[in-house]
């Protein structure tokens, strides 16, 4: 996140609270999947704080140097898996569920090109202004950034409902915005936006005289 360590710990206990609610209100299985993205995002916050105490040398180089990877393992591996397969869990049409099940195939070859690049390497992060600035180098990186963003958006803006389909919307101009703003913070500054919106996902579940349709919330 930006800021400091201080700010990702305060975003990661207010996310955490958020993700302890949601997860009370699940109470059908195909609601799980999304119900996980903001205890997700929750424990991403927790690890970019260590990150930053790792550059700021509070921490042990070891630690620092694991979260990086728990980090990007995270951003690349799970969330391009995880958002369009919860989607695609709540969504009752049958021909809109075999396009998402497209999308959350193309998520899975994404996420495994960029936790490629990952453990190829080289990987790094620094401290660039008020932001972690995290260096991967993956083959194809525009072409692999676009697809990125259209697994975790596509899904929300075939949706059924509205609501879903508004939160893809917003998300995929917040993506637009925030690599215009800054390109070497994109990936911190995505992955908080994705976190705070979670906040969207508790309020969907909290509808409990509605039939359970979870917009999903990322980034």
């Amino acid at each position: 996140m930006c800021f400091s360590a201080q700010a990702d710990i305060f975003a990661g206990i207010a996310i955490g609270t958020v993700a302890l609610d949601t997860r009370r209100h699940v109470s059908q299985r195909r609601e799980i999947p999304m119900a996980a993205i903001p205890l997700v995002f929750t424990t991403h916050q927790f690890t970019e704080a260590l990150i930053w105490w790792g550059l700021g040398g509070q921490v042990a180089p070891s630690v620092g140097r694991a979260a990086l990877w728990l980090y990007l393992l995270v951003a690349f591996g799970l969330l391009p898996v995880l958002v369009p397969i919860a989607v695609l869990a709540l969504e009752p049409s049958e021909t809109r569920r075999r396009i998402m099940t497209g999308f959350a195939a193309l998520g899975c070859l994404v996420a495994l090109a960029l936790v490629m690049a990952v453990v190829r390497g080289p990987i790094g992060a620094h401290i660039q202004g008020h932001h972690i600035a995290y260096d991967v180098y993956p083959s194809y990186g525009f072409h692999l950034t676009a697809l990125y963003v259209l697994v975790t958006c596509g899904p929300m803006l075939i949706s059924s409902h509205r609501q879903v389909v508004w939160f893809g919307l917003i998300n995929l101009i917040a993506v637009g915005l925030l690599a215009w703003l800054s390109q070497s913070g994109f990936i911190s500054l995505w992955c908080t936006w994705a976190a705070l919106t979670s906040v969207a996902i508790d309020l969907q579940l909290r509808r409990s005289e509605e039939p359970r349709t979870l917009a999903s919330a990322f980034g």
